[in-house]
């Protein structure tokens, strides 16, 4: 794929759309506005094919005046994006994908996630797989990308913008656009204003725990009206609410969840950080790598459930990842060589996990204790150099 004249690959996503249009009658592909979608999907299907439906292209929109007559006839792989613009679609493709030979398969792209699109969830159950995409990967990217991916984040215009200057003022832009048009053609009725000052006081909690009530008293709504801003913006892939994990331990364990900004561009506009010098000389510059670590530890690890941990007394762990009936700790630092803790060998313990890696930005893996190893964030993820 090409953005802006450079050559990223994304096979990852590619190998992950491929097989699940293998095996499921249904893919949503779905993720935050310009994180790659449609030149993914473009990769299954020509953009000029008659398979290929865009609307926001007031061709493709005036094709599918008739969906019935238009979709049924349709072979093979047949792409639908930007699918939230027209709901009335989904109950028309639970009857498509019941046809028995299957005559196509459907991708369809969203920006929006599931529990925004209820009725795509509740007309194609049992029918529908769903695929997360975010932005560049540091994978695809190489351990040498990884200052500039932090610094950028990982939307693809973002990254290969030509100076920060460029970056900045496309992420400026898309912060806009998406408060001013995106939210509102979702039907949401939150003035753009009030969107923005949210988001921005939501940048300053980055990597800490939820606190609806101190949110709401800054901004004069109550904490209804902030949970379902909070909601909102998890709903577009913008903000990550990593839930607690609670052991029936003696102790009083942490049971709100933990906020994150997902790309760490985006952040970086919001708390007006321009370039790397002003990242490293910024206070939030440990929690905005705590953020930039989780996200592409997830994103390489796909764990069955993620949590984090933390109890009163002042234990904690960054990630507690549930995968293949295997219990995996990952705790982030920014430091030059992490050194054990109290906080690990506590969470080692008392969440009896089966390993816990320490993931930081240098570039030696060395073992700290047993079933406790430092590891280079490039290398944990699967960096190719």
């Amino acid at each position: 794929m090409v953005y802006n004249s450079f050559m990223i690959s994304r096979e990852t996503d590619m190998q992950h759309v491929r097989r699940a249009l293998k095996r499921s009658r249904v893919v949503a592909l779905l993720g935050p506005r310009q994180c790659g979608k449609t030149t993914l999907a473009r990769e299954f299907v020509p953009v000029d094919s008659l398979n290929y439906f865009d609307l926001e292209d007031p061709a493709s929109l005036a094709r599918l005046s008739a969906p019935k007559t238009v979709l049924e006839p349709l072979r093979g792989t047949v792409v639908i994006d930007e699918v939230q613009r027209r709901p009335d679609l989904f109950p028309l493709l639970r009857v498509l994908a019941d046809r028995k030979p299957l005559p196509a398969r459907f991708l369809i792209l969203g920006s929006a996630s599931p529990d925004l699109l209820k009725q795509s969830s509740e007309s194609l159950a049992g029918r529908i797989e769903t695929i997360a995409l975010e932005g560049l990967r540091l994978s695809d990217l190489g351990p040498k990308a990884q200052p500039k991916h932090w610094l950028r984040g990982g939307f693809p215009l973002s990254f290969t913008a030509k100076n920060e200057a460029d970056s900045i003022a496309w992420r400026r832009q898309f912060l806009q656009t998406l408060t001013e048009r995106d939210l509102p053609q979702l039907g949401v009725t939150i003035p753009a204003a009030a969107l923005r000052r949210f988001w921005a006081m939501v940048s300053h909690y980055h990597g800490q725990i939820w606190n609806g009530a101190e949110l709401a008293r800054a901004l004069a709504v109550g904490e209804s009206t902030v949970r379902r801003y909070l909601d909102l913006m998890t709903g577009v892939f913008m903000v990550r609410q990593l839930p607690p994990w609670f052991e029936n331990l003696k102790k009083r364990q942490v049971k709100a969840p933990k906020v994150y900004i997902r790309d760490s561009g985006l952040l970086h506009t919001l708390l007006g950080i321009g370039d790397h010098r002003e990242l490293e000389q910024h206070p939030k510059v440990g929690a905005s790598w705590e953020g930039y670590a989780v996200e592409e530890v997830l994103k390489a690890l796909q764990p069955d459930d993620a949590y984090y941990w933390a109890t009163h007394n002042g234990a904690e762990l960054d990630l507690l990842l549930f995968k293949r009936g295997r219990r995996i700790g990952v705790e982030c630092k920014r430091s030059d060589a992490p050194t054990l803790t109290p906080s690990m060998r506590t969470s080692l313990t008392d969440l009896n996990l089966d390993e816990l890696h320490v993931v930081y930005p240098g570039k030696q893996r060395y073992p700290l204790a047993d079933k406790v190893t430092v590891v280079p964030l490039a290398e944990f993820v699967g960096a190719k150099g």
